[in-house]
């Protein structure tokens, strides 16, 4: 009888919120995503102590294969930096740019169809069509243009990328305000004298946070990939290491030494992998379905 009082006293978001966390659990693609995620994850914030010293630095005889020399485990590029000290110090931007890319997405996005939705009729129309105008330019080649504008640079890599990849969060979220927006729930808040931001960012928003961290996870994902994209392309930033320019790099020699642009390659598809997965089993848990399973 105790425990049913105290189940009773919990708040329904606390045990949805729980719930949310069980299922996630027990999604094999979200443990394995987060596995790998954690790998990728450990490999940056161990970077300096297990590869000190700049990862740009000539160290080594050029074109060692992976093997032939224990202080180089994974070998060396055509300029004798050590590869195993650039993936793990690639990994760092990576993350880096994945983050604050998707952070800068997801204010721009939330706020343009939280305020869609909520107040409709000219602001919506408004928004919707300054989102429509961002979605008519492919994403990557739009970042491409940013970025050879302002010139290479973690700063401008970011700001291309977050600029450019929020206009499908932002008609999420407006869809799912549309649809809370007329509930009793927001009625009786407005009946109350509830301003208009408490609701917004106290009820509504609060809603509708699954969607948008499923969506997260894809969207660092997707900023990875462009990032490595475009330092492929020579637009990286020249002071840092990062994935995508190693692979760059090493196209010039990938019939003759494959291994100098496969690594840091196979590192950019298990980092992607990772986050798919993650936003693959975040989505079937929060799928309403799951709750009735």
């Amino acid at each position: 009888m105790a425990l049913v009082d105290i189940v009773a006293h919990i708040p329904p978001a606390r045990i949805a919120q729980d719930n949310a966390f069980f299922r996630t659990a027990r999604q094999p693609s979200a443990v394995v995503g987060v596995l790998l995620l954690g790998f990728v994850v450990a490999m940056a914030l161990l970077a300096n102590q297990i590869f000190p010293g700049d990862p740009l630095d000539f160290v080594g005889q050029p074109f060692q294969r992976p093997g032939e020399d224990p202080s180089f485990p994974l070998g060396t590029d055509m300029l004798g930096r050590d590869l195993a000290s650039g993936i793990f110090h690639g990994a760092r931007i990576s993350l880096l740019i994945g983050a604050v890319a998707t952070a800068m997405s997801l204010v721009i996005g939330v706020g343009v169809g939280a305020f869609a939705g909520y107040y409709g009729g000219k602001i919506d129309a408004s928004l919707m069509r300054l989102t429509e105008f961002f979605q008519t330019i492919p994403p990557f080649l739009f970042a491409l243009t940013i970025v050879a504008i302002l010139q290479p640079s973690i700063a401008t890599i970011v700001g291309a990328i977050g600029v450019t990849a929020w206009p499908s969060l932002a008609r999420l979220v407006r869809a799912e305000f549309l649809k809370l927006r007329h509930g009793d729930m927001v009625q009786a808040e407005i009946a109350l004298g509830a301003s208009d931001m408490r609701i917004i960012f106290r009820h509504l928003l609060p809603n509708t946070l699954a969607p948008i961290i499923v969506s997260a996870s894809v969207m660092v994902a997707t900023a990875i990939l462009t990032e490595s994209s475009l330092a492929f392309l020579g637009l990286g930033d020249p002071n840092v290491v990062s994935w995508g320019g190693m692979v760059g790099a090493g196209r010039e020699v990938l019939r003759s030494d494959w291994y100098i642009a496969t690594l840091p390659g196979v590192a950019i598809v298990v980092a992607v992998l990772a986050l798919n997965l993650l936003g693959d089993g975040l989505n079937d848990a929060v799928d309403p379905k799951q709750e009735r399973r």
